[in-house]
């Protein structure tokens, strides 16, 4: 008796009844195995189609969120290449300068460090922490003929820094594989040799004055974003779907066109000799004398990126909108409301869902941006993310711009939970 198992690994009502009665023991167990087969090889297949997706995301996204979090704490740079001197300050007490045992040590890694080119990188990572260690360790390397016993009286001669306890707590500090001198760092503090750690001078603080420029525009570009995109998307909404595809195209045209010519041509537009002054002088608003400095600051960055943000407003919500039936305001008109009532208490409440989606994807995506703050922010438009791309690209101190992107990353995870919390899920949708 042949027995099947349908395409949704589900037996029929009258293969049930044969499995109930009719079949032997053997044959129940040999059904079974059959279906678990064929459910396994279902799962297998769907396993296999989202491999390719689950090892992109790996390579892409995890990945490299994993190497920044280590890197924020990675500290291996003093104890792999001055090994000599890091293993002999464990037992310095630190009440007074170390004995000639760790002066020989350290002049073993200046000399063995300057044969393997590699004493340069232990003095950049200390000098990340005390200004000045770079040229004490270097200038003593390149002066390593002249380092003979006794250590401590020709290192001091050479460099007289190396008399001072100051420099050997900050190389005791930073021989240790684990750090998290980058997060002090990073939040405007500063950690004494002894270890104490303060908040530095509010004049040298900049990462947190950073973080809350980057907060407060971000919010206004999003705000923006909805006071212009829900206009155009109740247009596009309410017009005959043929002459809203259209107009479509219009909102979907930046994307065809590159973000640095976007934001090239508002350099054009908003700079003191440009076409926006000329016509407000042309015009008679201003003064030649009193032009407008729109660009290379906060204001060029919030128009420049509200405009570049703006179709990202305006898909989420026109989504939306085309699902709310015209009816219901109709209604709401034939029961006595005026246009403005009807439009505010029946048609707004029931867009909330698109501008939710629309608010919180531009947020994300404002409070990451570093390309335009940088062409058109000057130094009071500029966002978290351009001084990360500096640390990265200019200063190549990588740990304190991985934690500046660990501490971005918790910063936008803490404001997307409260957002849901206060928002909720059904409040959020794009169609």
């Amino acid at each position: 008796m042949a027995i099947t198992v349908d395409s949704t690994g589900d037996l029929s009502l009258e293969e049930q009844r044969k499995l109930k009665g009719d079949l032997s023991p053997e044959e129940q167990r040999k059904l079974k195995g059959d279906l678990s087969r064929s459910l396994r090889q279902k799962k297998i297949k769907a396993t296999l189609l989202v491999l390719p997706l689950v090892a992109f995301i790996l390579v892409t996204f995890i990945f490299p969120i994993g190497n920044m979090l280590v890197r924020s704490v990675d500290n291996p740079q003093v104890i792999t290449y001055m090994p000599n001197v890091t293993e002999a300050l464990k037992s310095w007490d630190g009440q007074a300068l170390p004995d000639e045992t760790i002066y020989a040590a350290l002049a073993t890694d200046l000399i063995e460090g300057r044969k393997a080119k590699t004493i340069g990188k232990a003095a950049t990572r200390l000098n990340y922490e005390k200004s000045g260690m770079r040229s004490l360790i270097t200038g003593s390397a390149r002066k390593y003929k002249q380092i003979k016993a006794p250590y401590k009286e020709s290192l001091i001669k050479i460099k007289k820094k190396w008399g001072d306890i100051d420099t050997w707590k900050i190389i005791k500090k930073m021989g240790t594989p684990v750090t998290a001198s980058y997060f002090i760092n990073a939040f405007d503090m500063e950690e004494s040799p002894d270890g104490d750690v303060s908040f530095a001078p509010e004049k040298t603080q900049i990462y947190l004055k950073l973080f809350w420029r980057t907060i407060w525009m971000s919010l206004l570009i999003t705000f923006m974003t909805v006071l212009l995109g829900y206009p155009v998307s109740f247009l596009l909404s309410s017009l005959p779907l043929k002459t809203a595809n259209l107009l479509m195209i219009l909102v979907l045209l930046p994307f065809w066109t590159s973000l640095l010519v976007r934001t090239s041509s508002w350099i054009a537009l908003l700079q003191t000799e440009g076409i926006l002054n000329d016509l407000l002088v042309w015009v008679g608003v201003l003064n030649n004398e009193a032009r407008v400095q729109m660009i290379y600051n906060a204001i060029g960055t919030v128009v420049a990126m509200t405009h570049i943000l703006l179709p990202f407003m305006i898909l989420p919500l026109y989504s939306v909108m085309k699902t709310v039936p015209p009816s219901y305001v109709r209604a709401a008109r034939s029961l006595g409301a005026t246009n403005w009532t009807a439009f505010w208490k029946v048609y707004v409440p029931q867009t909330i869902p698109g501008v939710s989606a629309g608010a919180i994807l531009v947020f994300i995506l404002s409070i990451g941006y570093y390309i335009t703050p940088a062409l058109v922010g000057g130094q009071s438009g500029r966002f978290i993310g351009n001084m990360i791309a500096y640390h990265m690209q200019s200063s190549l101190n990588w740990g304190l711009a991985a934690a500046l992107g660990v501490m971005l990353l918790v910063m936008v995870l803490a404001i997307f939970g409260l957002y849901s919390q206060l928002v909720g899920d059904k409040k959020v949708k794009l169609g």
